[in-house]
């Protein structure tokens, strides 16, 4: 399949193809800490395909209950028309908040626009020069029914509280199967994003409509996104080395998926990781009939909470150092995919230190040989 195929679908960002729901189940197991969602969309009928390491974008709606909130806290009629853009397109105001805005994020440039329909004065204060810091701190973590309810009364008509607001972004996740395998189908990995911060619970925008209002039968408006930086090998007798933790186990589901079809003869070598062994290893039993029948050569497993000890895969990868230093050497792709902030980094130092141990060489060199493993395109992350 050539990457220009993925190009010849009507449907794009700017007009997503309505895939319907087959399947939306936790892959946790009862007590786990985490919510993680597998997702099956239909793409019969849409002219889309894909790549293993490709995205899917979803244009996501907003949480009914926040929307009603917000609407309540400004004192504004839901059913009041508002227009939505320069071509002058109108909505009510409810069907603006929900479908077509963001009002989970709030920027410098929110309050600032914001302060001309107030007279508080807390809210100028924050503004003033001297408190930057104080307004980064506000604005991390909050959203537009804090700044709503922060910094009243307001005097704002429902056509200013959009004119604050920029478009609604669409959220990327890494596609978790191969076409190959499943024709006309997408599959997705979400991992439910809840947390409280601020005296109230705060919930990811996609990954809780997901969670909590999709249920199969349901459209998603979705789109295919290229990556031409993260895919398998062109030889079909490469090894590969994927590190997939938690959510970041979706791209490698489907190399794994797509080497089983077309019976590629490389090696390939699985790390993963989670919370709880019992409640949270993502795809077991399908991984381990893959392992049974030869399409992964091996899986090492990392559960933090299990022991004294928390162990993460960049461990794992220490215990084996000598072995993976031996696939590398022998030519093998190094793939990353999820956490950027802590994990990504973790996972290079490993790999840095398992070179520098089994190949004797001082650390500038280790450096020199992980960029070189990056030009040939032997070490490719999908980090986020």
């Amino acid at each position: 399949m050539q990457v220009t195929d993925v190009q010849q679908s009507a449907f794009s960002r700017t007009n997503p193809f309505p895939a319907k729901v087959l399947k939306n189940v936790n892959l946790n197991g009862a007590g786990s800490n985490k919510e993680t969602r597998h997702l099956e969309l239909s793409l019969a009928g849409s002219n889309l395909t894909y790549l293993p390491g490709y995205a899917l974008g979803i244009v996501p709606q907003n949480d009914p209950e926040l929307v009603a909130a917000l609407l309540e806290a400004a004192q504004l009629d839901g059913t009041a028309s508002v227009s939505i853009n320069k071509e002058g397109d109108t909505l009510s105001l409810q069907d603006a908040l929900t479908n077509y805005f963001e009002i989970t994020l709030l920027s410098k440039k929110i309050l600032q626009q914001a302060a001309s329909f107030t007279e508080n004065e807390a809210l100028k204060s924050l503004l003033s020069a001297e408190n930057a810091n104080q307004l980064k701190e506000y604005t991390n973590g909050r959203d537009l029914l804090d700044m709503v309810q922060d910094f009243g009364p307001w005097k704002l008509s429902a056509q200013d509280l959009v004119s604050l607001l920029r478009k609604m972004t669409p959220r990327l996740y890494s596609i978790a199967s191969s076409i190959a395998a499943h024709p006309d189908e997408v599959h997705l990995t979400i991992g439910a994003v809840r947390y409280n911060a601020h005296g109230r619970e705060r919930k990811g925008v996609c990954s809780v409509q997901v969670a909590e209002r999709v249920q199969e039968g349901d459209t998603l408006p979705v789109f295919v996104q290229l990556n031409k930086h993260f895919h398998l090998p062109e030889a079909m007798e490469k090894d590969i080395i994927m590190v997939g933790p938690g959510t970041g186990i979706a791209p490698f589901r489907s190399f794994i998926e797509e080497r089983a079809v077309t019976k590629a003869t490389g090696k390939a070598w699985l790390f993963f990781g989670d919370q709880h062994s019992a409640t949270d290893f993502l795809y077991q039993e399908e991984l381990e009939k893959y392992q049974q029948d030869g399409v992964l050569s091996r899986i090492d497993a990392a559960f933090s909470r299990d022991s004294e000890q928390k162990v993460y895969v960049q461990h794992k990868m220490l215990e084996h150092s000598q072995e993976l230093f031996a696939w590398l050497d022998k030519g093998a792709y190094f793939y990353v995919c999820g956490d950027k902030t802590n994990m990504a980094k973790d996972v290079h130092e490993a790999l840095l230190q398992v070179i520098e141990k089994e190949g004797g060489l001082s650390r500038e060199a280790a450096e020199a040989y992980l960029s070189e493993m990056q030009e040939q395109g032997r070490y490719q992350r999908d980090v986020y």
